[in-house]
């Protein structure tokens, strides 16, 4: 499992450390601004979740395009090994998302103030990028193994996170019309915590499913 971890790390740094050097960037221009538009903030927030965790999907797209993805059977590990390794390593790309957003939102805050109306408001932006996420991997992993290897990744990408903006969508929706527009703290603070449940359950039941699907591929 290590020396798949590290061949993942390796296949999705190039683009990875592009991508950290422009948030980094920006994570300085939304700290450094006199007054923070809340807008810009939550925009670097969600941008830097997802777009890391996107990093971590984009290894599969480059051993497909180098077909190492079939030579990497021949190795002594499992399907089910090789699909865990991905599962983890958007993870991994997830949680570095977390700590940029973590780090230059609490410098923003820590110098120009809170930009938010509710103090609760950080926690649902983290929330929504987390579930964003975790859902995207859970619908293109499955999408990714069923497809053959014809089929353009950036598209199952785009279905990926245009189907999980919606499902997160639809879940603050129907969180708004169960606990009404005026939500007490406790309430926010549930509401958040079952998008991220949600989401990381589809996630957790993708694995098999995964491990389903590639394990019926031949090459």
């Amino acid at each position: 499992m290590k020396g798949l971890m590290k061949n993942n790390f390796y296949a999705a740094f190039s683009s990875a450390r592009v991508f950290a050097a422009i948030m980094i960037l920006l994570g300085i221009f939304v700290t450094a601004m006199d007054n923070v538009i809340p807008s810009l903030l939550i925009g670097y927030i969600l941008s830097v979740i997802m777009g890391f965790s996107a990093n971590g999907i984009f290894a599969l797209e480059k051993e497909n395009a180098s077909r190492w993805r079939k030579y990497k059977l021949t190795a002594p590990v499992s399907r089910k090994e090789i699909v865990g390794s991905y599962f983890i390593n958007l993870l991994l790309c997830l949680l570095i998302g977390i700590i940029f957003a973590g780090i230059f939102t609490y410098l923003s805050i820590a110098i120009h103030g809170f930009p938010f109306d509710r103090n609760t408001d950080v926690l649902n932006l983290f929330a929504v990028g987390i579930s964003i996420s975790l859902f995207m991997g859970a619908i293109f992993f499955p999408l990714f193994y069923f497809g053959g290897d014809e089929i353009v990744e950036v598209a199952f990408l785009a279905i990926s996170l245009f189907s999980a903006i919606g499902i997160v969508m639809g879940i603050v929706s129907l969180l708004n019309r169960m606990f009404g527009p005026k939500m007490t703290v406790e309430e926010i603070i549930m509401g958040a915590c079952i998008m991220i449940i949600c989401s990381a359950a589809v996630f957790a039941v993708s694995y098999p499913l995964c491990v389903a699907i590639f394990g019926k591929k031949e090459y």
